[in-house]
């Protein structure tokens, strides 16, 4: 029986040991935005394609991430829905129990760039629909196409200051990223409030929005 108990534990401890990467934690963060291939994620997480690929295949040993082939490319993808979830988990708890990461994160705070703070999502959804404010989704389009809050509208970061025009006059924007951890929303709103817009920041991407029960567009 010690030895059944123990072999469970073991098997547990795969996905453990298969987490304790900082790398391959950013991995399944990008992957929580939709497949990818092995050379975008290497390019995404800064990393060389060997070692993107090292790490994937540890991955795909703990079954926390699959892959196909689409014709001379290989794409990854996560497993299932309950390993986005399991990240947006462990961001989460890390950020309540580790004052270094909370430290870490206020670093990241600009004056200029508000975080939106006293509205909840289904709030955020009714104004959106009403056109009381304007969801931004500044990743890079193929992220949006795969999956993308109700409303929001694609604006990449790199397109953003080429088409500000398109943003409605006297309307809130309200810009997403890939979650807390993502600059790119943080950058949007600071350029947004040096042109006379009123922006604000929302933490949540898209996994954080499907694990709070939130509808996703896709």
């Amino acid at each position: 029986m010690r030895d059944l108990k123990d072999h469970l534990y073991e098997q547990v401890a795969r996905i453990g040991k298969a987490l304790g990467s900082p790398k391959r934690l950013e991995l399944i963060e990008l992957l929580c935005q939709g497949e990818k291939s092995v050379e975008t994620l290497a390019s995404q997480a800064e990393i060389s394609v060997t070692l993107a690929s090292a790490h994937l295949k540890a991955l795909r040993a703990a079954r926390l991430v699959d892959s196909h082939r689409d014709g001379k490319f290989v794409l990854y993808r996560l497993a299932g829905p309950g390993v986005a979830n399991l990240w947006v988990a462990l961001r989460s708890e890390a950020e309540e129990r580790l004052v270094e990461l909370q430290v870490a994160l206020s670093s990241l705070l600009d004056p200029t760039t508000q975080r939106l703070e006293g509205l909840d999502g289904q709030a955020l959804l009714t104004k959106a629909k009403a056109g009381q404010v304007v969801v931004l989704d500044v990743r890079p389009v193929e992220e949006y196409v795969a999956a993308h809050l109700p409303y929001a509208r694609s604006l990449p970061l790199t397109e953003l200051r080429k088409r500000l025009n398109e943003l409605p006059d006297g309307v809130p924007v309200v810009a997403y990223c890939r979650g807390p951890f993502c600059l790119m929303a943080k950058d949007a709103v600071r350029l947004l409030r040096k042109k006379g817009l009123q922006a604000f920041h929302l933490a949540a991407g898209v996994p954080e929005w499907r694990a709070q029960g939130l509808p996703i567009e896709a």
